[in-house]
C-alpha cells in the first residue's frame, strides 16, 4: 500500500472518528437531558447538568471507538446496522453492573424491559445513537 494512500486513510478515520464523537455527544446530550426524569439519583446525588455532561461525553467516546472499529474493517463499515445489537449488549451490561451496584436508580416512570430487568431508553440508547451517528457520517463513503 503506497505510503500516500495510508496517509489519507488514516486522516480519513481521525476525521470520521472526529464528526462521530461530536455528533454522538450532541445526540447523547439531548438523550441524556429527556430521560434524566426517569432516573431517581446518580450515586446517592441529585442528577444534575454536570452528570448529564459527563453521561453524554461517556456515551460519546464509546461510540467513536466503536466507530473507528468499524471504520477499520470494511466488513462492517458496510454494517452499520450491528451497531444496534453491540450497542444494546454494551449498555444491558453497563446498566445491569449500575442497578447492582447502586450507581443509579430508576424512578417508577422509567419502562422496563422484562427478563433483563433494565430500563428501556438506556438500553436502546447506546445502539441507536451508534447507528444514527454512523449513518450520519457514512461509515463506508470515502469523504
Amino acid at each position: 500500500m503506497p505510503k500516500r494512500y495510508s496517509q489519507f486513510r488514516s486522516a480519513t478515520l481521525l476525521k470520521k472518528t472526529f464528526f462521530i464523537f461530536i455528533f454522538a455527544f450532541l445526540l447523547n446530550l439531548v438523550w441524556e437531558n429527556l430521560h434524566s426524569v426517569l432516573y431517581l439519583h446518580y450515586q446517592n446525588g441529585p442528577i444534575g447538568e454536570w452528570v448529564l455532561f459527563r453521561a453524554a461525553l461517556f456515551d460519546a467516546g464509546f461510540i467513536a471507538l466503536l466507530g473507528l472499529i468499524f471504520l477499520s474493517f470494511s466488513f462492517l463499515s458496510k454494517r452499520e446496522w450491528l451497531a444496534l445489537p453491540i450497542g444494546f449488549l454494551a449498555a444491558v451490561l453497563l446498566e445491569i453492573y449500575a442497578l447492582k451496584t447502586g450507581r443509579w436508580a430508576y424512578t417508577e416512570m422509567m419502562p422496563i424491559i422484562p427478563i433483563i430487568k433494565t430500563g428501556l431508553t438506556p438500553t436502546i440508547q447506546l445502539g441507536l445513537l451508534s447507528f444514527i451517528a454512523f449513518k450520519t457520517v457514512k461509515l463506508n463513503s470515502r469523504s
